[in-house]
């Protein structure tokens, strides 16, 4: 009998598993780099929102939400979370796992007190979870991407209403 598949916060054993993963289901070592990268940035990442998804004793999916500003025109910073990157290895992959790593992701955040998260994602998965292109709100890529592709949530509804400008990345996103 299959294990069902466990989700839990990311721990420091997992590093290397979740380093392999990124890999395996990008099929480059850049997203993988930069999930390294972000967890040694201790102003951009939370531990509990570093997510792994566990079957057989494996990993098989990862997610990670780190801290973004979104910096108004009057250079007020808003913060926000990025998703980025999630990844589920690629023999595990349109079984929803993805999907149940991004609604845990989603209700932790909330329970930390986030009120909004940003990805820069495919269009037509992400707003099965609710989210919307980021333009709603007047909120701006710091890079050229199509608008269908930027998108928002609002963790805590009217959140983005008063928050319009471009999202600014840890400089760790540049290296991807």
């Amino acid at each position: 009998m299959t294990e069902e598949v466990i989700y839990r916060q990311e721990t420091q054993d997992d590093f290397q598993e979740v380093f392999e993963l990124n890999g395996k289901a990008f099929g480059q070592q850049n997203e993988a780099k930069l999930v390294n990268a972000l967890r040694n940035n201790l102003n951009v990442f939370i531990p509990e929102l570093s997510i792994v998804a566990i079957k057989d004793n494996a990993i098989i999916g990862h997610i990670l939400f780190t801290k973004i500003n979104i910096k108004n025109d009057d250079k007020t910073l808003n913060e926000s979370l990025a998703l980025a990157p999630m990844a589920v290895l690629p023999e595990f992959q349109k079984n929803g796992i993805g999907g149940q790593l991004i609604r845990r992701g989603l209700e932790t955040a909330k329970q930390l007190g986030y009120q909004s998260v940003i990805v820069l994602g495919h269009e037509h998965y992400y707003p099965k979870f609710g989210f919307e292109p980021a333009e709603k709100w007047n909120i701006k890529a710091p890079f050229d991407v199509p608008s269908n592709v930027f998108m928002a949530i609002e963790l805590v509804k009217g959140n983005l209403e008063n928050i319009s400008g471009t999202v600014i990345y840890p400089k760790e996103f540049e290296t991807v």
